[in-house]
């Protein structure tokens, strides 16, 4: 499904083809349904930059809870790896059920998989997707819409703010039905002293032309 040794170098992977075309347009036509909602987002109201999104309200969308269910087993996999090499203690359960089990017991019973739509102008700052202490240190994107097609611009940005460095800044090219897998707060890097933390932001460069739709999933909820 995804490349874990590019996730494991660079922070990031892309994952080709995951969602349909047809799956894509059907997601992004959720946008309409208020009902499906639990919370409408203005970005530049809040200074997160130019654009809107929305969180999905439980039950999420089919869709949206098979991608999520579908992914999180391999990602944990790769989570307990990151966390052994870091010396972090916590180990993320095989099912994504057990997790949201301990992030509600936790006080974060929220949803977190959102749709975000962009038009001419529009960006999304360099973030973190945290919403509480209950971290899973991955998430995936998946872009809706054509580039080229229904829009022009709009590049999803990667930036790696490295100790003691300059910080490393990654453009991600996507086609329709792409995701893009990447460490949400921080990643392992092996230096000449070991393993240390890196911290990592990602956003969205400003959209030149047309309508851009994606889909976060994001596989800890909020407080």
């Amino acid at each position: 499904m995804f490349d874990s040794r590019n996730l494991a170098d660079r922070g990031f992977t892309v994952a080709r083809g995951l969602v349909g075309a047809d799956d894509c347009r059907a997601l992004a036509a959720l946008w309409a349904d208020q009902a499906r909602f639990r919370k409408h987002i203005v970005m530049q109201r809040h200074g997160y930059g130019q654009g809107e999104y929305q969180y999905f309200a439980y039950p999420l969308p089919e869709p949206v809870e098979r991608l999520r269910q579908a992914l999180y087993p391999a990602l944990a996999t790769v989570a307990n790896q990151w966390n052994e090499v870091l010396g972090i203690e916590r180990r993320f359960p095989p099912t994504l059920q057990g997790w949201l089990d301990e992030c509600h017991a936790g006080g974060q019973q929220r949803p977190t998989p959102l749709l975000l739509r962009y038009r001419p102008g529009d960006y999304n700052c360099l973030h973190r997707d945290l919403y509480g202490d209950l971290v899973f240190p991955l998430q995936a994107t998946v872009l809706l819409s054509a580039p080229g097609r229904d829009f022009e611009g709009g590049e999803f940005m990667l930036v790696e703010q490295r100790p003691r460095m300059q910080s490393r800044g990654e453009v991600v090219p996507l086609q329709q039905g792409d995701a893009v897998v990447f460490a949400v707060n921080q990643r392992p890097a092996k230096g000449t002293r070991g393993w240390h933390r890196t911290a990592m932001r990602h956003g969205v460069s400003s959209l030149r032309s047309g309508e851009r739709f994606t889909l976060g999933l994001i596989f800890h909820d909020a407080a």
